[in-house]
């Protein structure tokens, strides 16, 4: 995330692009290079007409097919588990990581609840708790900033959240396939009353200003003006330091947000907490340090639902060694 200070106008440009291209026909993308972001759209349309419960059993199910057929992100997803919870043993993480690759099976199916119109039976059940917090926060008229992370339910969560918001905006990453981001901003239309590229921070910002509660994920950080190597887990990790920032721009109050998939089949929990106490202070060092505990305690809850295929250990300096390196066999 790059410091609110230094966005361009360009980028800004690029936010309000992002989220508005919905209204463009999908006719542009025939070609044959499409043709299979077209096949895996079509199953989640598909998928999207089951019954919730069978929805996620059946791609929990292909979750473990991923297992295998994802090498690569298999080893990041173990070295992950490994630099974070070194007082487990070979087997439990092994045993871990698999049920990882089962919930990013089950987040597909969530997204296909949620990116496409569903009947009344495909709609899962889930418990708000908190939203008191929220209300508060809501009446002081600044804005709020959603603190969460990145977890495989972001998609149904946001859907279930969203009726309890008059102004809710959404923060996302653009793909790589025009198709499948044009997909998710329509999507994203569904799930949110505004969604914004995690570039547009102007955009951002304006949302505040209009007393919007925003969901803001800065957990997977890159190197930037707003990014500082900061322990994760116990373990140096570029950290995004500009949350107190924003706060500090707008106003705005940062509510905590938990949501996660509940034990046996029973639906959704969203939680939101009480705003940090003090937060933002005058020690940038120390705010980021207080919303990474807060995120931790939240994975801790659900380590098997955290995006742990995102490389979080990499791009520290030349003082650190790859993290993801291949040991010698």
């Amino acid at each position: 995330m790059v410091a609110p200070e230094q966005q361009t106008n360009s980028r800004e440009t690029e936010g309000q692009i992002a989220a508005g291209d919905a209204g463009q026909s999908l006719s542009r993308y025939w070609q044959p290079r499409y043709w299979p972001t077209w096949l895996f759209l079509g199953w989640l349309k598909l998928t999207s007409l089951l019954p919730w419960q069978a929805a996620i059993a059946l791609h929990r199910r292909l979750g473990r097919a991923l297992w295998y057929l994802l090498p690569r992100s298999r080893r990041v997803v173990r070295r992950n588990l490994e630099i974070c919870f070194p007082e487990l043993t070979a087997a439990q993480i092994d045993s871990l990581a698999r049920r990882h690759f089962e919930n990013i099976g089950a987040s597909l199916a969530e997204i296909a609840l949620a990116w496409f119109d569903t009947p009344p039976r495909a709609k899962p059940p889930a418990r708000i708790e908190g939203l008191e917090h929220l209300h508060a926060a809501l009446a002081k008229g600044k804005g709020v900033i959603l603190f969460t992370g990145h977890f495989t339910t972001l998609e149904i969560a946001n859907q279930c959240l969203k009726p309890e918001i008059p102004r809710f905006a959404f923060m996302y990453r653009p793909r790589n396939s025009p198709l499948l981001n044009e997909m998710q901003t329509r999507g994203r239309q569904r799930t949110a009353h505004v969604s914004l590229a995690n570039t547009a921070i102007r955009g951002m910002l304006r949302e505040l200003g209009r007393n919007a509660a925003v969901w803001y994920a800065p957990d997977q950080a890159y190197i930037s003006n707003s990014a500082e190597l900061m322990p994760f887990f116990g373990e140096p990790a570029m950290t995004n330091t500009g949350t107190s920032r924003l706060a500090r721009l707008s106003g705005a109050v940062v509510v905590p947000l938990h949501f996660r998939r509940l034990e046996n089949g029973a639906g959704y929990l969203l939680r939101l907490e009480a705003p940090l106490e003090g937060f933002p202070s005058d020690d940038l060092g120390e705010d980021p340090r207080r919303l990474t505990a807060v995120l931790e305690r939240f994975i801790r809850e659900c380590p098997e639902q955290y995006f742990w295929t995102h490389r979080k250990f990499k791009n520290r300096g030349p003082g650190f060694a790859d993290a993801y390196a291949r040991k010698p066999s």
